[in-house]
């Protein structure tokens, strides 16, 4: 498994299909939750993904998200898992990618996340605190959770 992190403009089409695919099948008809993806956020993150060479497929995947364009922080989000390959430690490590890149590209600065609230315990994990009350975004339970970087 090879981490890969890229802007938009560095992506293949190949790739934006896969990562589009990939978005739909967890979130739109997994979780049951009809909603426009493409936000037009994705035209200025990074994109993180991982890899199955051997079967040639995204296997997890995550966005980073500039400060002020979902919080006043930058952000990580639409962080996923293919079902097939969960709880091997995908996210964790996915996750701690994606935190080496606001360090490196956005000078260390704190980040604000929008977790579905079953996974508070996951980003607790990793150094997360809620810092909202539990609200309903597209049906689904969120929490805003932060991570102090400085």
């Amino acid at each position: 498994m090879k981490f890969y992190i890229k802007k938009f403009e560095e992506l293949t089409a190949l790739e934006v299909y896969e990562i589009g695919k990939i978005r739909q099948e967890v979130f739109v008809v997994e979780q049951n939750c009809p909603y426009l993806d493409f936000d037009n956020k994705d035209l200025k993150c990074y994109h993180v993904f991982a890899r199955d060479e051997e079967k040639d497929k995204i296997i997890c995947y995550s966005r980073v998200i500039p400060k002020n364009l979902s919080y006043d922080t930058p952000s990580i989000g639409r962080v996923l898992v293919d079902k097939d390959y969960r709880h091997n430690g995908y996210a964790r490590e996915l996750l701690l990618q994606s935190i080496e890149v606001i360090k490196n590209s956005f000078s260390n600065e704190n980040i604000t996340i929008g977790a579905q609230y079953y996974l508070r315990d996951f980003y607790h994990s990793l150094g997360f605190e809620e810092i909202s009350e539990r609200y309903d975004e597209d049906g689904i339970p969120h929490v805003d959770m932060f991570l102090k970087l400085v």
